[in-house]
This record gives structure tokens, C-alpha cells and sequence, in this order.
């Protein structure tokens, strides 16, 4: 077993996000995402991953293959790694994302090509 606070990962930067790396196994990992006010993460994909991102604190608008969605502290979300995915933090607080990659077995990612 290992065990993490997570305070000790949410560190804000005042010209850019912060990633910071919580677990690492195999091709899975988990990392926390810290946003100011304005900061935003570019749209990029994760292939061969299911993408779990929980809103630790603050928020913002989540942008998934172009439709927009507006998160707040303790929304939950899940999207395949070859999806577009964007995020800005809209709000006035410090914003910070737990996020999730896992990766998928072979044969299931071939089937969502």
C-alpha cells in the first residue's frame, strides 16, 4: 500500500497550471491539475486511456470534442483517451483536478477507433 496527501500536490503557479504527479504504475497514473484564475490546459487526447477527472476545488468549463460543460467542486467526470479534451479554469478561486489515466486493454481501445 501507499498512501498520498493531496494537499502537498495542490501547488499553484501564478504564470502557468501545475501537473503533479500523485501514483505511477505500469501506464496507469494519477496526477493532480492546478489551475489560477484564467490558466487553461490545451485541447490534447490521451489514446489507449479512459480519462477520470474529479474537481477537488474551485472549477471551470470542461471542453469535450467541441460541447462545453461547466464543473464545479466535487463533479466527476469520465472520457476516452481519444476524445478532444480541453480545460480553463472560468472561476475566481484556485481550481484543482485529481485526474485518472488508465489504460485500456488492446482489444477494447481497437473497438472505439
Amino acid at each position: 500500500m501507499e498512501k498520498q496527501g493531496l494537499q502537498a500536490v495542490k501547488d499553484y503557479n501564478e504564470d502557468k497550471f501545475t501537473k503533479r504527479i500523485v501514483f505511477k504504475n505500469g501506464e496507469s497514473v494519477v496526477f493532480v491539475l492546478n489551475f489560477m484564475p484564467g490558466q487553461k490546459l490545451p485541447t490534447h487526447q490521451h489514446p489507449g486511456t479512459a480519462v477520470f477527472i474529479l474537481v477537488l476545488d474551485g472549477g471551470g468549463t470542461v471542453t469535450v470534442n467541441g460541447e462545453e460543460t461547466l464543473l464545479v467542486k466535487d463533479d466527476v467526470i469520465s472520457c476516452e483517451g481519444n476524445e478532444q479534451f480541453s480545460f480553463k479554469n472560468t472561476g475566481t478561486l484556485p481550481t484543482s483536478l485529481y485526474v485518472v489515466l488508465s489504460k485500456i486493454p488492446d482489444e477494447r481501445y481497437a473497438q472505439n477507433i
